[in-house]
Formats: C-alpha cells, structure tokens, sequence
C-alpha cells in the first residue's frame, strides 16, 4: 500500500525517535506515538515555508508593501465596506476615509467599529475610492486576515477582481502564527490570534484609536511586521 506524504513523514520521524534518545527517556508508546504525529504534522505545515518569519516581515517592508484594513457592515456575501485606511510600513497614511455603502449599516456592525449611516453619509461611494485603492495596492498589498479584506475589496463592487495587476495579499495573521508557534493539535496548524492579542504579545503600541477602526488596525498590523521583523518577544 502506497503511504501518503503524512504517513511517510511519521514514519521517518518514528524510526528515527524510537532509536534515540527520547526512547530512553521513559515515554510511553503511545506518548512516543503522538509525539511523533505532531512532528509529522509540523514538518508537513513548514515544509513550503522557505523564508523564516522575520525574514517574511523584512521583504514587505522592503519591497514596499502597504497595509490595508477595512471595516464593513457585516461579514457575509452581502456585505460592504464602510472604512478602508492603508498605510505604507513608514507609518504614512495613504488612505483613510469611510466609503458610503449602498444599504443601511446594520446595528450589530455598528456595535462593533462604532461606523453609523449618519457618519457616512457625506463619504465617497466605493467607485469614488477603488481607483486610489487600485494604485495603492499594485506593488503589492498585506493585511491581518487578509483572505477577509480582499474578499470585502472583491465583493464591494467596481470589478476589484478584474485588475490583474493587483497581486493576491499576503496574510500578517498567517505570519505571526507560524512566528509565535503555539501548534494547535487537532487542526495540523499553527494557531490564528486575533489583532489585538498578537500585538499586545509583541508590546505594540498603535497610539490614539480603538480596535475596530480601519487606522487604528492598519497600525497595529504595521507594528506586528515591524516587530517581527526586529524578532520581538513572542
């Protein structure tokens, strides 16, 4: 029978512990057993992973990429976008403004990023703002949970999806995942964290602002890359 990749790996990794040390440490099989599961899964989870975390927060930052947040009124198929900020990894705010949406700002949105229908009113459509997120986006883009803001950026209208010269986003959650390391067993991955638990782990401190604000997270974000970039305290 042909093993799969996963079942190979443990496999090797079996082998190899069972004849050192860690056998005569006075584990038990089945502890032997999962142990070497776990490395398994590990080694399969980094095996793509050719550039180290730090050296990941080092090449957007050199290669000049922005980072963008937004805030919406909700998180379905349906929803749109009310805020959107970017930020260069200088700190310069490129983009910050709310976006009027074609339907009322649900309450339960409201709870959270405190954006009402009075608020925006006044503010640009999203067709006024996708030709300035457009440009801003093209040397490449990153975002915390960026699968999130680049289905929002698609959803919101205005054929986002369209400009192939807009490169996919890569993910500051992903990266400080694999940075900090807590491996969560039952899913085969590195554990997600939310904004604000990542940065308070690595002491960033986004000055005036709350959560839930486009800027305010687009700082956040930023402080998270440049910390890891530093190799901050996980």
């Amino acid at each position: 029978m042909e093993l799969n990749a996963r079942n190979q790996m443990f496999a090797a990794i079996l082998g190899g512990v069972v004849s050192g040390a860690r056998a005569k440490e006075g584990a038990t099989r089945s502890e032997l057993i999962r142990h070497c599961w776990i490395m398994a899964d590990q080694a399969l989870y980094f095996a793509d992973n050719l550039e180290t975390e730090q050296q990941v927060a080092t090449r957007w930052i050199e290669k000049g990429f922005v980072i963008v947040d937004t805030e919406t009124t909700g998180l379905g198929t349906d929803a749109e976008i009310v805020e959107i900020s970017i930020v260069d990894c200088a700190g310069n705010i490129l983009l910050d403004t709310l976006v009027k949406p074609s339907k009322s700002i649900p309450a339960e949105a409201t709870a959270i990023h405190g954006i009402t229908d009075e608020m925006v009113v006044d503010a640009p459509s999203w067709d006024g703002v996708l030709p300035h997120v457009v440009e801003l986006t093209r040397k490449g883009w990153v975002a915390y949970n960026a699968s999130f803001d680049a289905r929002m950026l698609r959803q919101s209208g205005g054929d986002f999806a369209l400009h192939e010269d807009i490169r996919s986003p890569e993910c500051v959650m992903q990266l400080y995942a694999n940075y900090n390391g807590e491996w969560d067993v039952r899913r085969r991955k590195c554990r997600w964290k939310r904004l604000v638990d990542a940065a308070a782990a690595l002491k960033v401190d986004a000055g005036d602002g709350a959560p839930h604000r486009s800027l305010y997270d687009c700082n956040l974000t930023l402080g998270v890359i440049l910390a890891i970039a530093n190799g901050g305290a996980k």
